[in-house]
């Protein structure tokens, strides 16, 4: 058994959310400065131009890539083998991200309640936890600050089995079109097919923390995260939404079997700050 105690956690919970908040993956950066030379418009060229200045900026002074510093969205693998000590892990998560919120400081964007009492909590928690159990001794805690701007633009569609890959790829395609520049493209598209109504919603986000490169395994699939991303971009809404090539860097789908007679899909938007950090304990 492997024990792990909170307050190393938490300690680490708080230099990701730093981290996060003000560097952008190294993948990340180069596919956005790598999309610069794909742009053909004026506007589009420009905007990208003042995206990487941004980024390095973030970097070089250690300030936020972007006011919106997110709700923190956390991804636990914990292995079967692993013991906490001296403390929940969810108290601990929550512990890191209030330090990491309160001491740089970082924006606090997460209000009590939904609707009739929307008092800021004054510390960025509670942070949105998904915890998996999984075999071994390691601990792996995935962090993504998840700005307004871009989860506002998600979207979620219960189509009919008929409506195949054709729905899938009319339906995704859509919604990114649709939000144009609100999320602040270019974007990353994150896709969920299958499972049920919330499945669909959490693969979707899930698929927004791969690395750069990370294709579906199954051919099939892969093939469609190609022919969607190349139909997005063709689609004129470019960086900024202000015209041009480059709306999207990249589409992820992840997949879940599902009932026969469904087939949810869902799309969930991640700006260019495509922020997240991890950390295998």
């Amino acid at each position: 058994m492997k024990e792990i105690k909170a307050e190393k956690i938490t300690e680490e919970v708080r230099r990701l959310c730093i981290e996060a908040a003000c560097i952008l993956p190294e993948d990340v950066e180069k596919l956005v400065r790598d999309s610069k030379g794909k742009e053909e418009s004026e506007f589009g060229c420009y905007s990208l131009e003042k995206v990487i200045e941004n980024i390095d900026l973030a970097k070089k002074d250690m300030v936020p890539m972007c006011q919106d510093t997110g709700i923190v969205v956390v991804y636990v693998e914990i292995g079967e083998e692993v013991k906490i000590l001296n403390s929940k892990l969810n108290d601990a998560i929550n512990e890191g991200v209030r330090q990491g919120y309160v001491d740089h400081p970082l924006r606090k964007s997460v209000v009590t309640d939904p609707v009739f009492d929307r008092k800021n909590t004054g510390d960025n928690t509670p942070a949105i936890i998904y915890t998996e159990v999984v075999p071994g001794d390691k601990l792996r805690i995935q962090i993504l600050p998840k700005g307004a701007g871009s989860e506002n633009m998600g979207a979620l569609k219960m189509l009919k089995p008929a409506d195949g890959v054709e729905g899938v790829k009319e339906f995704v395609i859509n919604a990114v079109v649709q939000a144009g520049g609100n999320p602040c493209p270019p974007v990353i598209v994150g896709v969920g097919i299958g499972g049920t109504m919330d499945k669909a919603t959490m693969l979707a986000k899930k698929a927004l923390s791969r690395h750069v490169g990370e294709r579906h395994p199954d051919p099939r699939y892969k093939e469609l995260e190609e022919e969607i991303l190349e139909k997005i971009n063709r689609s004129g809404v470019g960086p900024q939404g202000l015209g041009g090539r480059v709306t999207a860097l990249e589409v992820r789908i992840e997949t879940f079997p599902t009932h026969i007679a469904t087939l949810p899909v869902a799309v969930n938007l991640n700006c260019h700050a495509a922020r997240h950090k991890e950390i295998i304990l």
